[in-house]
Parts: structure tokens; C-alpha cells; sequence
């Protein structure tokens, strides 16, 4: 968890080439650091506008492609702490040993249903 953390207050401070070095090799081997950068603006830019704090949300395995399992690493923003549905920062590790980050993701908070009665 501590990795997934880091990673995320180096993305949440503009410190791009120090949250790419914590990429997983085979990530790294795809994703150049300007590709990464690209990537991890739209998590920095959330931010600015959130405040770099962040709390664990939770913690989990994910199936993937060809049954894979992934573990993962949910936060969300302080800010949101009394939201219904907070904005979600995702970082997934092939396993629990892993060291690099194998992906990170903003999961969009899901939007309030309408209370509306249908016809």
C-alpha cells in the first residue's frame, strides 16, 4: 500500500518523472515518460482542485484478462470524505509483492441517480 500511496502523491505533485521510475519494467518498456505524463495529468489536475490528501478506500483483487488476478489499491480524495460517491484513485500491482505499478486509473464518480418516479 505504501508504494501505491507514494505513487500517488508524486502524481498528485507534479512529480511525474519520480512516480514513472515506480512503473512496473514491463510498463516502462511500453509507456515513454511523456506518454506517462499525458496519462497522470488528468490525476494531478483532480489535485489541484480536490487537495493532495488522500485516504485508502479500499483494497482488493481484480480478475483481468486470461483470469488474471491483480491486486489494487483504491483512494479517494479527503475532500470527498462526506461525498455519496467520491472520485476513486486506482493502482493495481501484479501481486502482493509486487514494486511496480502496473497500472493506475481516476475511476469518474458515479453520478446521483435521479429520484424521479418512472412512467
Amino acid at each position: 500500500m505504501q508504494i501505491a500511496r507514494r505513487f500517488l502523491f508524486a502524481v498528485l505533485s507534479g512529480e511525474y518523472d519520480k512516480a514513472y521510475q515506480m512503473l512496473a519494467p514491463e510498463v516502462k518498456a511500453g509507456v515513454s515518460p511523456a506518454r506517462f505524463r499525458v496519462a497522470a495529468e488528468p490525476i494531478y489536475l483532480q489535485g489541484q482542485q480536490r487537495g493532495a490528501r488522500i485516504d485508502l478506500y479500499r483494497l482488493g483483487l481484480r480478475i483481468g484478462e486470461n483470469d488474471q488476478v491483480r491486486w489494487f489499491y483504491a483512494f479517494t480524495f479527503k475532500s470527498d470524505s462526506l461525498v455519496k460517491a467520491p472520485q476513486q484513485l486506482d493502482v493495481s500491482f501484479r501481486d502482493s509483492a509486487a514494486t511496480g505499478v502496473l497500472e493506475f486509473r481516476m475511476v469518474p464518480a458515479v453520478a446521483e441517480s435521479s429520484s424521479a418516479s418512472p412512467r
